[in-house]
């Protein structure tokens, strides 16, 4: 995002509007996500034992659900068409839901699906991935890449991060500050 989209951007989520994306803007967004949320957020808190306890052992795949996507869903940046979406059965409607608010507002972002389910650690790492429970989904990753700044280095839009949070799904953009692609079924930490 340019230094006008910043401003833009902090003004929607409270922020003194000077165009550098600091702490304070970083936490003035966090706190608009959350005040989206539901009360009691539905999801666990994203530490290995609160997502066993919630949604089992990540690599049994017997919770795993292979819903229909949206006609409107695309596979990566091309035009092929998405027939399913696996994920965990706990978070098939509230996906839906959060998949069809982003749809309205922003298309072109949330068309680009680049992957629910599958069965991984986390990059780097030893414990298991929420895409390992079936509980993340990552899209629009060309403009948004793994590690990349939000929202300095990426584009996803504050209304799609909305749609998700009014589902009490963490987008990684907002409360990591990076992978902007990435929200997953959890509450924010």
């Amino acid at each position: 995002m340019d230094r006008d989209q910043i401003i833009e951007l902090q003004h929607a989520v409270g922020a003194n509007p000077d165009g550098i994306w600091g702490p304070r803007s970083r936490s003035a967004c966090q706190e608009h996500l959350r005040s989206l949320m539901p009360d009691p957020n539905p999801w666990p808190e994203p530490d290995h034992t609160e997502l066993e306890k919630f949604y089992g052992d990540p690599w049994d795949n017997a919770p795993i659900v292979g819903m229909t996507a949206p006609s409107w869903m695309r596979l990566y940046n091309t035009d092929r068409k998405v027939r399913k979406i696996y994920c965990h059965e706990k978070v098939a409607n509230s996906l839906l839901r959060a998949l069809d608010a982003a749809y309205k507002v922003a298309p072109s972002v949330v068309n680009k699906y680049y992957g629910c389910h599958v069965d991984r650690n986390i990059r780097g790492g030893a414990s298991p991935s929420l895409h390992a429970y079936g509980a993340a989904i990552d899209l629009s990753a060309i403009s948004n890449r793994n590690k990349s700044a939000w929202p300095q280095e990426s584009d996803m839009p504050l209304v799609v991060m909305e749609a998700f949070a009014r589902q009490g799904w963490t987008p990684a953009g907002a409360f990591w500050g990076r992978d902007a692609m990435h929200f997953q079924a959890t509450q924010p930490s």
